[in-house]
């Protein structure tokens, strides 16, 4: 087999692949972050349906973020987990945080 066929058998499927990535309209992380639902399924039992449970909004939005990353030890539990380590980054942290912002309207 010739180098210049080799080239074309090898490098084919890596065209298709991205050619249908393109087509498909890729998405990132944060395009298909779901903060109502993810609040919902993570957030709502401790803080409650209107975020009216412990939940300081006048705390600066880089410390609460913090507080979501990293999680925070209350006075009496539970505790605030962390959900960095869960697969939440800040972008979804700070789009959580504006979602329960906006529950308190």
């Amino acid at each position: 087999m010739s180098f210049k066929r080799k080239a074309i058998v090898t490098m084919m499927p890596m065209a298709l692949a991205v050619s249908a990535m393109f087509m498909a309209g890729v998405q990132t992380g944060a395009e298909t972050f779901n903060a109502a639902l993810t609040y919902r399924s993570k957030c709502g039992g401790c803080h409650g349906q209107k975020a009216e449970k412990k939940f300081d909004p006048s705390k600066s939005d880089d410390d609460l973020v913090h507080i979501i990353l990293k999680g925070k030890k209350a006075e009496k539990p539970p505790n605030m987990p962390g959900y960095e380590t869960k697969g939440i980054h800040a972008e979804q942290a700070k789009a959580l945080l504006d979602h329960m912002k906006s529950l308190r309207q």
